[in-house]
């Protein structure tokens, strides 16, 4: 009974995180907290250096709150998400990465080579749904890590 309350059992991305949704997101002191502490050990884990700015890829960057911790750090970051309404949260949160609309799914759109590391913080589990007729979560799976490899 718990995973139903998993919000990728619920709807897909782009409508469970709609305008209403986004915003309770955002504002959510745990949330932020979580995102926070996660952003934190991801910047950790891709051995970012101190002292030189880096250029990461936020996959599934929502509202901005990991790509905060990046700029906090002094890192620049561009952010991909699926959902419009996170990505007008963060443009009206006026975070200082860069914000695309995508769908992880179909790929990374940007040029090989363009990132000095990439992080998710609660995104790509929702890969591995099939939420419209056409998904397969294996060809989505392998879309995306191919591309992201480059």
């Amino acid at each position: 009974m718990a995973s139903i309350r998993r919000p990728e059992h619920k709807a897909p991305p782009e409508i469970f995180y709609g305008s209403e949704e986004a915003q309770k997101y955002t504002t959510n002191s745990r949330m932020i907290e979580i995102q926070t502490t996660m952003s934190e050990r991801a910047m950790e884990l891709l051995g970012l250096p101190d002292d030189v700015p880096c250029f990461v890829l936020d996959l599934g960057c929502g509202s901005g709150l990991s790509g905060e911790c990046l700029t906090d750090n002094g890192h620049y970051w561009v952010g991909i998400d699926i959902s419009r309404a996170m990505l007008d949260v963060a443009q009206e949160r006026e975070v200082e990465g860069g914000l695309v609309l995508g769908d992880l799914g179909d790929g990374m759109p940007f040029k090989a080579g363009a990132f000095d590391g990439a992080m998710s913080i609660s995104a790509l589990q929702w890969l591995c749904n099939a939420d419209k007729s056409y998904h397969n979560p294996v060809k989505r799976l392998f879309k995306f890590f191919t591309t992201l490899y480059a």
